[in-house]
C-alpha cells in the first residue's frame, strides 16, 4: 500500500511530468537521454523524499533533484567519453577535423548568465586575479572564486554537450568537433 508520501509525489509528477521534461530536455540534446533522466528523477525522488524538510516546497525540490539528475549525466558522460579517437593534432590544419577553440566559446560565453559571463570574462580573457575579480565586482574572494568555478563548469557542460573536446591538463578545451547538434542549435 502505498503511503501519503508517495502519492502525493505520484500526484504532483503526474502534473508535473511534461514541464519536467521539456526543463530536462532544454538542457540535454538528446530526447533519449532527457527520458532517461526524467526517469532518473522519479526514482530519485521516491528513494529521498524522506529529505524533504518542507513538503510545501516539493516541486522546487523535485525541479533541484532533476538539475543534480543532468549533472551527474554530464559527468557520467565526459568520464565514458575518452577523447583518443579524436583525430591526432597534424601539421596541416586541413587534415585536422577539429576546430579551433575561439568561435565555439565566444558563442557559449555569451549565452552564460550575466554574473558568469562577466566573471569569466574579466578573469579568463581580461587576466585579473580572482582577488581583483572579487573587487572589481564587489563580491567577496570566496565568492568570485565559487562564481569564477561555476562558469567554467557551465562552459566545459556546453562543450560536452554540442561537441567531442580535447582538454589540456589543467582543463582548458584546446580542439572540437561540433556534432550535428551544433550546426542546427547553435549558429549565429
Amino acid at each position: 500500500m502505498a503511503s501519503p508520501a508517495d502519492r502525493t509525489l505520484e500526484s504532483l509528477w503526474d502534473r508535473m511530468r511534461v514541464r519536467l521534461c521539456r526543463f530536462i530536455r532544454s538542457r540535454v540534446p538528446d530526447g533519449q537521454d532527457a527520458e532517461d533522466i526524467l526517469q532518473e528523477v522519479f526514482l530519485r525522488a521516491q528513494a529521498r523524499l524522506h529529505t524533504l524538510r518542507d513538503p510545501d516546497r516539493l516541486e522546487s525540490w523535485i525541479y533541484q533533484v532533476a538539475r543534480n539528475a543532468i549533472i551527474d549525466d554530464y559527468r557520467e558522460r565526459q568520464r565514458l567519453a575518452p577523447l583518443t579517437d579524436l583525430p591526432a593534432e597534424s601539421g596541416d590544419p586541413q587534415a585536422d577535423d577539429g576546430a579551433e577553440v575561439g568561435p565555439y566559446l565566444r558563442q557559449l560565453v555569451s549565452a552564460l548568465p550575466e554574473p558568469y559571463r562577466q566573471a569569466l570574462i574579466l578573469a579568463d580573457i581580461e587576466g585579473l586575479s580572482q582577488q581583483e575579480l572579487a573587487d572589481r565586482i564587489g563580491i567577496s574572494l570566496s565568492g568570485a572564486k565559487s562564481r569564477l568555478q561555476r562558469a567554467r563548469k557551465k562552459i566545459r557542460a556546453a562543450l560536452l554537450a554540442c561537441c567531442r573536446a580535447a582538454f589540456e591538463a589543467r582543463g582548458a578545451p584546446t580542439r572540437l568537433q561540433p556534432r550535428c547538434c551544433w550546426q542546427s542549435s547553435h549558429q549565429s
